[in-house]
């Protein structure tokens, strides 16, 4: 992996990879990565960049816009948290045997966590709880779409991947960051067909999205929800 700069444009360029396109990223912390065929050489990326540049300034823009009020959360009673694309309010418990629990329609949060770990804990105690939540829920999902999408994934795991929401491994592993449980079911179950498509094509061609479309016929407006609401989904 390497950063190359192509005029105003800097990007992360990845390994190579067995496709027939250069996908081109705008991660969600704004990080341009290209990814291209295995037998380009760093100066055919560049110029695939260049010829892309009216597309990457439209995209970071929105990217911009999108992120321009940042997610603030407090630690105190009251605040709203998402679960499957609800909204839950926090409230603060004396007893509790987890640290975190979802009862009732609140989010119970143990107050002495937080009092004495502040808000690096109780961010973790929310991160594990859509983690284990979202592992059970998602291979669920992934048991259900892959007869569908006619593959065989390898394991599923939930943890933090940074600024992508799933990644397909060449193993076929599937990993989902614990950030996807914040969306609603109909979009949890977009990125799941998208990543199980993944074992298909690797690429996001037109055959690709023909895949997704097979199974999801409305995956444009799943989609579009995420890159709306993607920058919102965030402790």
């Amino acid at each position: 992996m390497q950063l190359r700069q192509v005029k105003d444009i800097q990007y992360r360029l990845l390994p190579g990879a067995q496709r027939r396109t250069t996908d081109i990223v705008i991660e969600r912390d704004g990080v341009i990565t290209v990814r291209p065929p295995r037998h380009m050489a760093p100066e055919q990326v560049d110029a695939t960049v260049l010829s892309k540049r009216m597309w990457i300034y439209r995209n970071l823009a929105e990217w911009r816009d999108l992120n321009a009020s940042g997610v603030v959360r407090e630690w105190v009673n009251g605040e709203t948290f998402l679960y499957l694309g609800s909204s839950y309010r926090l409230q603060l418990v004396n007893e509790q045997e987890e640290s975190l629990k979802l009862k009732d329609g609140r989010f119970l949060l143990l107050r002495s966590l937080v009092e004495q770990g502040g808000a690096m804990a109780a961010r973790a105690a929310f991160e594990a709880f859509y983690a284990a939540k979202g592992l059970q829920r998602l291979q669920r999902r992934v048991t259900h779409f892959a007869p569908r999408v006619g593959v065989a994934p390898g394991a599923v795991l939930v943890k933090d991947i940074g600024f992508r929401w799933a990644t397909c491994q060449p193993s076929g592993d599937l990993n989902f960051h614990w950030k996807c449980l914040m969306a609603p079911l109909t979009v949890l179950d977009y990125i799941v067909v998208h990543e199980l498509c993944h074992l298909h094509q690797r690429d996001h061609s037109d055959a690709f999205w023909n895949e997704v479309d097979k199974v999801l016929p409305d995956y444009s407006e799943r989609k579009e929800w995420l890159r709306l609401r993607g920058a919102t989904l965030d402790l």
